[in-house]
């Protein structure tokens, strides 16, 4: 039944996308410390600090968005039985949904928000896709004619 095996492949590339997306956050509060008073854990103590923070806190989130996407992407991709290309970019929507959810949820400046919309979700999820799915240049090349 290939769908179970898709539907598996979409739960794992979330799994692994989430666990590479919090690795990320944490490490990069180990080296871009965030600034003194502001509990990262916590929407409201941000949302009270948000003039203190400065583009290089803003790092680590988007990196940890994008390459969190990627794995995620990555994972779903090699595990679909079919159509790889589409579960990539279906594991990258879910993490695009989330992101605007956080947009919402947690302040941040416009500028970093639509650079992580932009760059860090579908994109990711694409170039995931093409590391996935053959080309049909290289299926085309050992075609005999």
């Amino acid at each position: 039944m290939p769908w179970i095996r898709g539907f598996i492949a979409v739960v794992v590339g979330v799994l692994v996308g989430s666990a590479v997306n919090m690795g990320l956050i944490v490490l990069g509060g180990s080296v871009i410390p965030a600034p003194a008073g502001v509990d990262v854990t916590d929407a409201t103590s941000i949302a009270e600090h948000a003039h203190l923070f400065q583009p290089m806190h803003f790092l680590f989130p988007f990196l940890a968005h994008a390459i969190g996407t990627f794995a995620g992407a990555l994972a779903a991709g090699f595990l679909a039985p079919v159509h790889k290309m589409r579960f990539c970019l279906s594991v990258s929507a879910l993490f695009l949904v989330g992101g605007i959810v956080n947009a919402f949820m947690i302040p941040a400046p416009a500028w970093f928000i639509a650079i992580d919309l932009v760059f860090a979700y579908l994109l990711m999820g694409w170039v995931a896709g093409r590391f996935c799915a053959p080309s049909s240049r290289s299926q085309g090349a050992h075609k005999v004619h």
